[in-house]
C-alpha cells in the first residue's frame, strides 16, 4: 500500500521558493530591528509545564502540547494522573520563555534589554485556512524600561518593519488593560470576575456583542444589567478620535488612575511624528484586550484590511518577569504574526537568485568559474544542468525561486563574455 507522505494535520512542508520568500521577509525585519538596537536571542522549544500553565496564557493554556516524562513504564500504576505523566510542554508563544531567559541571565544583559526572537511555537488549534498548529512568531521586547518610551519604541520599530517589507495600509489600535479594569469596576463587576471578563471581551471581533453578552451572563455568571452597562460604556468610548482620548476618558471615568491618562497621552504624543510619516493610521479602541492574562498596562495591535485577524500585537506585562526573578521588572513586547504577513505579501518578496544554466559538454571548471564570478559580485548563484525544452526549464527555474539566468551553451568559447538575463525573457 502506498504510504502517506503528508505532514501531520495542522502543519505543512515549505518548498524552496516559499522558504526564499520567508527568508527575504525575515531579513528585512531583522535589519530594521537591528537598526533599532534589538539583540537576537534564542530559547528552547520545550519549557517546564508548570511555567506554561501558570495562569497567564489565557485560552492558549488549553492548547499546550504536553510531553511525557522520560522513564515511564507500562502499564501505568492505578491512580496515576496527568500531572504524574507530564513535566514539559512545547511553548505556545515566545514571551513566557523570554521571562525565564531573563531571570536566568539578567546579570549578563544590558539594562534596558532590547530582545529580538524568531522561532516556531505550537498550539493545538483546530486546523483551518491561515491557522496552523506549528507556526513562527517574530517578537521584540524591552525589559527594564518603566516609562511608555518602551511602548512608543516598540510600535515605531514594528511599523518600520512592516513598511520595510511593503505591507502598507495598516492601522495601529491602542488601548490599556487598566482602562478596562476601571470600566469593569465602574459598572460594579467584582474584581475576581475581571479576568473572565477580559477573556470574553477579547472574542468581540469573532462573536459580536450578542455573543459576548451571552457568554458573560451564561458562562461567567455576570448580571445582565452590568453587562449592558459595560457595552454602553465601551461603545461610547469606541468612537473617540485619538487626539481626544485623554480628555474623554477623564470625563467618562473620573476614578480612572491619573497615571493611565498620562501614559496614554505620552504614547499618543510620542507617536504623532510617526503617524505623519508612515503608511499607517492610528485609533483608540477600548475593546482591545489581547487574550494573554499577563498584560498589565497598554496593549496594542496592528490590523490590515485584507486580514481577518491582527498582523501584530503586544503590550506591557510588568509582573510576569517577577515570577522568574523574585522581584518586579517592567517589560513590554510586540509580536508580528509572521505567517499572516507572508501570506498577505503573496510570495512576491524573494531575493535574487541566478541560475548558471549549462549544457552537458561545458567543462565543470568553466561552470564553476562563472558561478564564482557572480558570487564575488554579491549575486547568489547555483549551477543547473540543461534538461528538456528550454522554455519549460526556464519556467521551472522561476517556480524554484530563481530570478535570472546565465546560459553557457555548447562549444562556447570560455574566453567570451557571458550575459545574465531576467527569467521570463525569451
Amino acid at each position: 500500500m502506498k504510504s502517506d507522505n503528508s505532514p501531520p494535520r495542522g502543519t505543512r512542508d515549505l518548498l524552496p521558493a516559499a522558504v526564499a520568500d520567508r527568508d527575504h521577509v525575515l531579513a528585512a525585519i531583522t535589519e530594521v530591528y537591528r537598526h533599532h538596537g534589538y539583540h537576537r536571542i534564542e530559547t528552547p522549544a520545550l519549557e517546564d509545564i508548570g511555567r506554561l500553565t501558570g495562569g497567564q496564557g489565557g485560552e492558549n493554556e488549553k492548547l499546550i502540547y504536553r510531553v511525557l516524562r522520560r522513564g515511564l513504564t507500562e502499564p501505568l500504576a492505578e491512580g496515576v494522573g496527568l500531572a504524574d505523566l507530564v513535566d514539559l510542554g512545547l511553548r505556545y508563544d515566545l514571551t513566557v520563555p523570554l521571562t525565564r531567559f531573563y531571570g536566568a541571565h539578567h546579570a549578563q544583559l544590558p539594562l534596558p534589554f532590547r530582545s529580538f526572537q524568531f522561532g516556531p511555537v505550537w498550539r493545538a488549534e483546530r486546523p483551518q485556512k491561515g491557522r496552523y498548529r506549528q507556526f513562527y512568531q517574530c517578537d521584540i521586547d524591552i525589559i527594564g524600561e518603566e516609562s511608555v518610551l518602551a511602548e512608543i519604541e516598540l510600535i515605531e520599530a514594528t511599523v518600520a518593519a512592516l513598511d520595510a517589507i511593503g505591507l502598507t495600509g495598516t492601522t495601529v489600535r491602542i488601548s490599556d488593560r487598566r482602562l478596562l479594569a476601571a470600566v469593569a469596576e465602574h459598572v460594579g463587576l467584582p474584581e475576581q470576575a475581571w479576568d473572565g471578563f477580559f477573556i470574553t471581551l477579547d472574542k468581540l471581533d469573532k462573536i459580536g456583542w450578542d455573543g459576548v453578552s451571552a457568554e458573560l451572563v451564561e458562562s461567567r455568571g455576570l448580571a445582565a444589567e452590568a453587562v449592558t452597562m459595560v457595552r454602553t460604556q465601551i461603545e461610547r468610548l469606541r468612537s473617540v478620535a485619538i487626539d481626544d482620548v485623554v480628555d474623554t476618558l477623564a470625563d467618562a471615568l473620573p476614578s480612572l488612575d491619573e497615571q493611565v491618562l498620562t501614559d496614554l497621552g505620552s504614547t499618543i504624543a510620542g507617536l504623532a511624528p510617526l503617524a505623519e510619516s508612515s503608511g499607517s493610521t492610528w485609533e483608540f479602541d477600548p475593546t482591545l484586550v489581547r487574550g494573554m492574562g499577563y498584560y498589565t498596562g497598554q496593549v496594542f495591535e496592528i490590523v490590515h484590511p485584507d486580514s481577518s485577524s491582527s498582523v501584530a500585537g503586544g503590550g506591557r506585562y510588568d509582573r510576569l518577569i517577577g515570577r522568574s526573578l523574585g522581584r518586579e521588572v517592567p517589560a513590554c513586547g510586540f509580536s508580528i504574526g509572521f505567517e499572516r504577513i507572508v501570506d498577505l505579501l503573496g510570495g512576491t518578496r524573494r531575493g535574487e537568485q541566478v541560475a548558471v544554466l549549462y549544457e552537458t559538454d561545458v567543462p565543470a571548471a568553466e561552470v564553476l568559474a562563472v558561478a564564482r564570478e557572480l558570487r564575488s559580485a554579491g549575486r547568489p548563484a547555483a549551477p543547473v544542468r540543461r534538461r528538456g525544452k528550454f522554455g519549460a526549464q526556464l519556467d521551472r527555474l522561476t517556480d524554484w525561486g530563481f530570478t535570472s539566468f546565465v546560459h553557457l551553451g555548447t562549444r562556447r568559447d570560455s574566453a567570451a563574455p557571458w550575459a545574465e538575463r531576467p527569467l521570463g525573457e525569451r
